[in-house]
This record gives C-alpha cells, structure tokens and sequence, in this order.
C-alpha cells in the first residue's frame, strides 16, 4: 500500500480522476484529501472533498449514483490518483453519464442518463 504521506498535495488536496472500468470512459475529476482517500479504501466508494462546500462527500450521496471502486492507481509523480469504477446512473450532476459531455466548440456529444431536477 503506498503511503498516503508520500502523495504530493496541493493545498491539502490531490486530483482524483474517475474513468470507467470497463469501457475505459473518462467520467469525472474532482479532488481528494486524506480523508477522502481513506474513506474510498475503507469503504469500497468514491468519497472527494468538495472545494465550494469545504467538506467531505461520498459521490452519489443524494442522486444515488454511486461509484464503486474495482481498482485505484496511482500516477508516477505522485500527484493523482485514477480510480477504475463501475458507474450507477451518471456521474455529472447535469444529468449526464460523464462530465466531459461536450466539445469545445459546445456541441453536446454525451448522453443525458436523468434529470437533475427529478434527483437532487
């Protein structure tokens, strides 16, 4: 197990980037503290520290759209983390399955999985 100390953060915190495991999708990045950390090995889910709210979040807490961890690795700087996940419903709160649903150009490309205002 690599020590969570020799991880390096930035402003407490390291990019967490969660990708499907099976279909190798890009869903979300957020960011992890510690805590955060620990609590994603202890309990086999994604938990992040929210940045706007300043608190610890386990992903999927109200729309229930969890992220099951199958495997967490770890980048050679030391400096994020990739976890391979099995994905309920969507992972973007704007209903979509990944929130990286659009070009640059704004062209909507991903799929809308629900509705936020039915969830949230």
């Amino acid at each position: 197990m690599i020590d969570f100390d020799e991880l390096k953060y930035e402003n407490g915190l390291v990019q967490a980037i969660a990708q499907d495991a099976d279909t190798k999708e890009v869903l979300m990045c957020a960011y992890m503290n510690k805590e955060a950390l620990q609590k994603t090995i202890e309990t086999g889910y994604a938990h992040y520290w929210s940045r706007s709210r300043k608190k610890l979040w386990k992903k999927g807490e109200s729309s229930n759209h969890l992220q099951k961890i199958i495997e967490i690795r770890i980048d050679c700087d030391m400096d994020a983390i990739l976890m391979l996940i099995e994905q309920e419903g969507g992972a973007c709160h704007t209903g979509y399955r990944s929130c990286f649903y659009r070009t640059i150009e704004g062209k909507i490309v991903g799929d809308k999985v629900f509705e936020p205002d039915e969830v949230y």
